[in-house]
């Protein structure tokens, strides 16, 4: 038994520790697997005989290079990453300005935790879909599908993950709506769960743009021991294990999950922390649904840097705006753009 330490790219969330120990966890010549998102690294324990680091690095990639992620030696940066900011942007801006005009027409709103439509919480979703922090739900899928294909069943089971997922977010959305009403949230408190949710999607947004190593390091998640129970509901052998995954999703560690969550606090409602919830639900339900019909990958296509790029310039203004909004609010600066 030997440990190794090697380099990661393409992590940008707990998600990505979560999904890389389960994926890597399963070669046989693996005995114990530590991921860390703060130094995109992953520590392996294991017998790998006669085989050299590079070839051991190798190995270990080949098996998560279908969610976006690279192992290696040595540090490495993209040649392509800062190319693909210049398209990225440009989606983004092209994405600001609809949302700009929706907004004007009263379909979505910029978002504040004292006033977020369902449109926004349903572009939300799509957002979170599209990138690295929904990888472990896409990877729990991707499980679900080959384990259930194998014995000649891909589709019920696809179905009653998707229903699982989407009727335990209204369910427990609507807890922690009615949770919410006991804190009776004055201006004071609203303002201070604002700011924290804007601070927790900028960290979110900057982590997803994968340029500054340090914002790794401050990336909330749900308690670990939560997330891994919620994940070894995969393990169970019976036929309604699906509902019970897509339910246990809640759980995973997806920063725009947390988020949305914390905005559900503030409702103090069941139904509108219910509704909330599963509007972001919906919203992630195409790409969801795309990849559990079909080969779909975001993380191994050519274009997923552009993806995560354009998602985390999404995510920052939406955090920023979210600041400014939370400011306005207690009349600290005049309001912009009418938030």
């Amino acid at each position: 038994m030997k440990t190794y330490i090697f380099h990661v790219q393409g992590m940008h969330c707990k998600a990505c520790e979560l999904l890389m120990e389960t994926e890597l966890a399963e070669l046989s010549k693996v005995s114990k697997i530590k991921a860390s998102l703060s130094r995109s690294a992953v520590e392996v324990t294991g017998d790998f005989g006669a085989f050299s680091p590079g070839e051991i690095a190798s190995l270990l990639s080949q098996k998560v290079e279908g969610h976006g992620y690279k192992i290696t030696l040595e540090r490495a940066v993209s040649a392509g990453a800062w190319s693909e900011f210049k398209y990225a942007l440009s989606i983004a801006i092209v994405f600001a300005l609809a949302f700009f005009l929706l907004q004007k027409a009263g379909i979505v709103n910029f978002v504040s935790v004292d006033d977020i439509s369902y449109g926004t919480a349903f572009v939300i979703g799509i957002i979170a879909s599209l990138s690295t922090c929904m990888a472990v739900v896409g990877g729990v899928l991707l499980s679900v599908s080959a384990t259930y294909a194998k014995e000649g069943d891909r589709t019920k089971p696809q179905i009653l993950f998707h229903i699982g997922r989407i009727v335990s977010f209204f369910i427990f959305g609507g807890i922690i709506g009615s949770l919410g009403s006991a804190f009776a949230l004055n201006a004071t408190g609203t303002f201070v769960l604002s700011l924290i949710v804007g601070i927790v999607m900028l960290v979110l947004g900057l982590n997803l743009l994968d340029v500054l190593s340090i914002t790794k390091k401050f990336q909330p998640a749900m308690p670990r021991f939560i997330s891994e129970r919620a994940l070894g509901i995969s393990k169970w052998n019976h036929r309604l294990t699906p509902l019970l995954i897509g339910a246990a999703t809640f759980f995973l560690p997806c920063g725009f999950t947390q988020s949305m969550q914390i905005f559900t606090l503030s409702t103090g409602s069941f139904m509108e922390g219910a509704l909330t919830m599963l509007v972001f639900a919906l919203g992630t339900l195409p790409v969801l649904a795309l990849i559990s019909f079909s080969s779909f990958k975001i993380g191994s296509s050519s274009k997923s840097g552009i993806f995560f790029k354009t998602a985390g310039i999404i995510v920052i203004l939406f955090a920023l705006m979210n600041i400014l909004a939370s400011f306005a609010a207690i009349g600290v600066i005049p309001p912009l753009l009418n938030i």
